[in-house]
């Protein structure tokens, strides 16, 4: 399902999907308004929030969806990742890599801070935002 509108400058829309790790399509859909030259460092990045939201909000479960919301302005990208989760404890939303190199998990939130400029949480922490500037074609 997606719902375009015009707010001002900015266009936005939203997007829902079962909680599935058949991520492409979708990445794809959510890159369509970024430039070629940007687009594999956010689908990084967007990739990580996504899998993040299946296996560990949803924990993997194909009944719960997952909510996107796109935001284009002048000067931003900005995706917005909801899951239906209990959301993330704010001590565990760093973005540090893990201590050990053989860890399992842990990765995810430090590629997430270094493929954009602004990272937030939602209070209850199962909503993610993702901002990055644009850049001049």
């Amino acid at each position: 399902m997606t719902c375009w509108r015009l707010s001002g400058r900015s266009h936005w829309s939203e997007f829902v999907t079962p909680s599935t790790l058949q991520l492409q399509p979708l990445l794809e859909l959510l890159l369509e308004p970024v430039a070629l030259h940007e687009r594999d460092l956010l689908m990084l990045g967007l990739q990580e929030a996504l899998v993040n939201a299946v296996r560990h909000g949803n924990q993997a479960d194909p009944g719960k969806c997952v909510r996107i919301r796109r935001i284009q302005s002048p000067f931003w990208h900005v995706w917005q990742v909801q899951d239906e989760g209990p959301g993330l404890m704010p001590h565990l939303r760093g973005a540090e890599l893990p201590e050990s190199p053989e860890a399992i998990s842990g990765r995810g939130l430090f590629l997430i801070h270094q493929c954009f400029d602004d990272v937030r949480w939602s209070p209850r922490g199962n909503r993610l935002q993702l901002a990055k500037r644009r850049q001049p074609a």
